[in-house]
């Protein structure tokens, strides 16, 4: 699905197949509604984003939108009628079986060349849209200390790299098993972040993330400090003494052209509305595949919000090994569920419903749309970093800020995230903001870095993805983010065991 020009009435039908369109804007009770040769007089309001019934839909039947079931009636409902979650459930349950059944649409045999941008590179050929100096912790009991060190810092050595930052946890101790193994991979992989020209781990000294054994994870590397808040005569001093080591080898770095293959960009959306998966997603989609096809690396996560259209994923699996993979975490993530006795479906959240989604499979219908369509080459488990080229399936949940947490640890040095209602979000690599409609841009400017919404007033999707292309490039060679100028930069750790 891809809106090619701004619609030229009220309502959207995304796909020949649907039983609904989208309202553009409120239809009032009474008002017709002409969508090529299918014309219905709306028999109640349609708030804007929501769905009108284009034809009488039998109880208990599919309901299609995108041209996918995104679940059943439950009551006839007729043409006209708003069709929203008083008329229309779930079909999912539990786990699945699933064949192979591969489906890559065909791409050019080489990426045009596109515009590059001035990025660190570093020594292992990895390149940060960032050169900063990030403090983390072991546990949260040195999490203030982290938070102190690094406003000190930012004071005492402003100018001299782009940014001095702590991401403190609640995390690292009273934990088992992978519950723990989970907090020591994220720190690990964020210590080794190509935005971070230095890395300042703190610990306290007595706690179950121990700080030797998460630095042999790490690999020693002279970019990376550590030390126990519980050894330290003065730790806030020792911190800082540390920092202006780290300050004094990251300085020395500078810009360099780099091409837009060398991006590694997470897929992320928050907040959806009815227009997510017209607007926003696609556009991210299109980047997703000019940047694949380019050889560089788009990352796609939350996969609870991929339920309901996974198959959509798994025909575009680069191979065999890669389709299992996909299932395995499909299933494995439902299972999850399961076993916490609670339903898979358990979503779209109340603000996507009032924006107009009304189940789990629409909203991932729509989600999945931040992948395009290009070939799935790797599936990373959580805490897991990219190892090639091409769309990447990262696991982790649906919530905003662990997921967002996990695409940067994976090795997302820019995020893209879309909303429908928006959030002031940030996180430690810059985040653009994507409004899926002009409102929400122009009500909160100080959170939205682009109006995708730019799709309902008449710009073409190439025109869109070339603006938003611009932005990116302009983005990674040092142009700050919303939330960079806002100081929303933060990290959370999926919490998935038991606390002692």
């Amino acid at each position: 699905m891809t809106i090619h020009a701004a619609p030229t009435g009220p309502a959207l039908r995304i796909d020949p197949r649907d039983d609904v369109a989208v309202a553009i804007c409120p239809i009032a009770a009474g008002e017709q509604v002409t969508l090529g040769d299918v014309q219905v007089t709306a028999t109640a309001e349609i708030p804007r984003g929501h769905k009108l019934a284009l034809r009488r839909i039998p109880v208990g039947v599919p309901v299609h939108k995108y041209g996918w079931p995104i679940g059943l009636s439950t009551r006839e409902i007729a043409p006209g009628d708003h069709v929203h979650a008083h008329n229309v459930r779930t079909r999912l349950s539990g786990t699945l079986a699933y064949r192979y059944q591969p489906d890559i649409p065909t791409a050019a045999t080489a990426a045009p060349v596109r515009p590059g941008f001035l990025g660190y590179r570093r020594a292992d050929g990895r390149v940060g849209t960032r050169n900063e100096i990030w403090i983390l912790c072991t546990v949260g009991c040195v999490g203030r200390t982290a938070e102190r060190i690094a406003t000190l810092a930012a004071e005492r050595f402003a100018g001299r790299v782009d940014g001095i930052h702590a991401f403190p946890h609640p995390y690292g101790c009273s934990q088992l098993g992978d519950d723990l193994s989970h907090t020591r991979d994220l720190i690990a992989a964020l210590a080794r972040h190509p935005n971070a020209g230095g890395v300042l781990i703190l610990g306290l000294g007595c706690e179950s993330n121990q700080l030797d054994r998460l630095l042999d994870q790490i690999g020693r590397d002279s970019r990376i400090r550590a030390f126990t808040a519980q050894t330290a005569a003065d730790e806030v001093e020792d911190g800082l003494a540390a920092v202006e080591a780290l300050v004094a080898q990251a300085e020395q770095d500078r810009r360099s052209p780099c091409a837009f293959s060398d991006l590694v960009i997470g897929l992320k959306c928050g907040g959806s509305d009815g227009f997510s998966g017209l607007t926003a997603n696609p556009l991210v989609g299109r980047i997703a595949d000019r940047l694949a096809l380019a050889g560089g690396t788009p990352v796609l996560a939350e996969i609870p919000e991929i339920f309901g259209a996974e198959e959509l994923l798994m025909r575009r699996a680069a191979d065999q090994a890669v389709f299992n993979s996909i299932v395995g975490l499909v299933n494995g993530f439902k299972q999850y569920f399961l076993e916490h006795n609670q339903p898979v479906y358990e979503n779209p959240s109340p603000g996507n419903i009032a924006g107009g989604i009304t189940t789990l499979e629409e909203k991932s219908l729509g989600a999945v749309q931040k992948g395009g369509r290009t070939a799935v080459t790797q599936v990373l488990r959580y805490g897991e970093q990219i190892h090639r080229p091409g769309l990447a399936l990262l696991e982790s949940p649906g919530n905003d800020a662990v997921s967002s947490t996990a695409l940067t640890a994976a090795g997302a040095t820019l995020l893209l995230f879309t909303t429908g209602r928006g959030t002031p979000l940030g996180f430690p690599v810059p985040t653009l903001k994507l409004a899926s409609n002009p409102d929400l841009a122009a009500r909160k400017p100080h959170w939205i870095d682009f109006d995708a919404g730019m799709l309902l007033q008449g710009q073409t999707m190439e025109q869109a993805a070339d603006a938003l292309q611009t932005l990116i490039l302009t983005t990674a060679s040092g142009q700050p983010t919303r939330n960079e100028l806002a100081g929303q930069r933060d990290i959370a750790i999926w919490k998935n065991g038991v606390t002692l």
